[in-house]
């Protein structure tokens, strides 16, 4: 079969496709109509992040199986198009973790000890000895933004240095991070309790931007390290906090524009050390990465599962149009319990009740974990998912029962910490009509869709006009309500489904009555 690369990759990759069988053809400067009729007839197809895999692309590629990202990053392809034309995407997200946490500590280091500003006043001829004077990681304590595979590598490095770690991630377990070394604590305190800080959270709406002035600030005196994404750091904001003192020095190997303009504040001072995106530039790196996806093209072009498959299901085609609403259901039941859990979600629990319980619900699972960790990581779906739970320690337990006591088939999706535990129920009306049924033990009948506010109140009379007045002085449509309540007169749960996102005003007005026990704005990105 024909494997078109479009992006240079490491020999090692190319041998591992022709040894398969495959015909290679590379094409690293193809564009426009070039590209199309080139990948016209391909089968695979590899790239990095110089080529656009556009819609257009997919549509004229009416023989391709899978697209293989030699790296992390996808932004480049259209996978829900990709998706649409039934063509696998798959990204190597393994390669370059040894790489870019190398790449950390040596950023770390050279911070710490001003290497490039004393080498470059070295080579210019002046012996600066007195004007450098480093800090010793030993004894430091380190923060980690991020406990994903990177911040794994780097924490466990950057320990047996002799460094403190602590670390924010509301999505890993503390037994695991126990086993790296690790403190679990929230963002501020993070920040507060940090003398290097290092960044390897994904970019996402929520995480870009995250850290501004008033962030920064929290870590006076401190290093920042970035070499994880660009845009997660407000850049003027960094250069502004290095200049006035506030920062000891940063180093940063990403950013939000790239390549990095040479107006950018961040170089105008000699604090601020910077590389070119060089995380993943090493020879291993590079032969990891290109293998790695090679494997998975092979995988793909022989019919068998792809390991890291952004977008493929695994489910009988037989049984898809009967699980394919349950999918739905299963992911908004992790999206809503996710949202209403306080604090970092150790344990998962799904369960299915009557005639679900007689499918192959692996998927199904999947995408109930999908669900859960979809503000976790850039980039997150069934297929991903449960690995993503596994990498960060959250145990996930599915069980099944052929008894349903209200409903013909219902799923749970329950998550839980050692403080806290929250469960939604959902199900299908007649004509696959989805809907919530229970929040946390509450009988409710909640179209999931779009925006919703779950409150919970005491059963009182003037509570619900309350929040309807509320809701309306800020200019917060009602589009549905849903109420239950334990007792008469002990505590109620409303959800409602609205149009818009409620305001910091309206949500603080509402929380200062003491009639107001708990309010969470839940959003589900568009219909369940």
């Amino acid at each position: 079969m024909k494997v078109l690369v479009t992006d240079p990759i490491a020999d090692a990759g190319l041998d591992v496709l022709r040894d398969a069988g495959h015909e290679v053809e590379t094409g690293y400067e193809l564009e426009g109509e070039d590209l199309l009729e080139a990948v016209s007839d391909a089968n695979g197809m590899i790239v990095r992040s110089g080529t656009e895999v556009t819609a257009e692309v997919l549509e004229a590629a009416e023989e391709l199986a899978i697209v293989g990202r030699a790296g992390i990053g996808v932004d480049n392809i259209d996978i829900d198009a990709a998706t649409d034309e039934g063509v696998i995407v798959a990204n190597a997200p393994e390669g370059n973790v040894r790489a870019a946490a190398e790449h950390t500590v040596a950023m770390t280091f050279a911070t710490a000890r001003s290497i490039p500003q004393a080498h470059i006043r070295l080579k210019n001829g002046e012996w600066a000895k007195s004007d450098y004077l480093g800090a010793e990681l030993d004894g430091k304590t380190l923060g980690v933004v991020g406990l994903g595979r990177v911040g794994q590598e780097v924490a466990k490095k950057l320990d047996s240095l002799g460094m403190d770690i602590v670390a924010f991630d509301p999505y890993i377990s503390e037994e695991r991070a126990d086993r790296l070394g690790a403190e679990l604590v929230d963002f501020e305190d993070c920040l507060a309790r940090a003398d290097f800080l290092t960044i390897h959270t994904p970019l996402t709406p929520e995480t870009e931007g995250m850290l501004g002035e008033e962030e920064l600030d929290l870590l006076e005196d401190g290093y920042i390290v970035n070499v994880g994404r660009g845009g997660i750091i407000q850049e003027d904001a960094l250069a502004a906090k290095v200049e006035d003192g506030t920062l000891a020095g940063a180093a940063l190997d990403v950013f939000a524009e790239e390549p990095l303009s040479a107006d950018s504040p961040l170089l105008e001072h000699d604090e601020i050390i910077v590389t070119p995106h060089l995380g993943a530039s090493t020879e291993a790196a590079q032969e990891n990465v290109a293998t790695s996806t090679a494997d998975q093209i092979n995988a793909a072009l022989a019919g068998e599962p792809v390991a890291n498959a952004l977008n493929a299901p695994s489910i009988d085609e037989s049984a898809f149009p009967r699980l394919e609403p349950y999918i739905d259901i299963a992911e908004t039941a992790g999206k809503v319990a996710a949202q209403l859990l306080e604090g970092r979600i150790e344990d998962v629990e799904i369960t299915y009740e009557g005639d679900i319980a007689d499918e192959d619900v692996e998927f199904v699972t999947a995408s109930a974990l999908k669900g859960v960790f979809e503000p976790l990581e850039w980039q997150v779906n069934a297929v991903n998912a449960p690995q993503i739970a596994e990498d960060r320690g959250v145990d996930v337990t599915e069980s099944k029962t052929r008894q349903a006591a209200d409903f013909q088939s219902l799923i749970s999706v329950t998550v839980s910490n050692d403080d806290d535990e929250v469960s939604v129920d959902g199900t299908l009306f007649a004509g696959d009509d989805p809907r919530i049924v229970r929040v946390d033990g509450y009988r409710v009948d909640a179209i999931p869709h779009g925006k919703m506010v779950v409150t919970r109140n005491t059963d009182e009379p003037g509570v619900i006009g309350l929040i309807g007045s509320v809701m309306g002085d800020h200019d917060v449509n009602i589009a549905g309500m849903f109420n239950a309540r334990e007792t008469i007169g002990g505590e109620a749960l409303t959800v409602y489904n609205v149009d818009s996102e409620i305001p910091d005003g309206a949500r603080e007005e509402l929380e200062a009555d003491e009639r107001i026990i708990g309010l969470n704005y839940i959003t589900l990105n568009g219909q369940a």
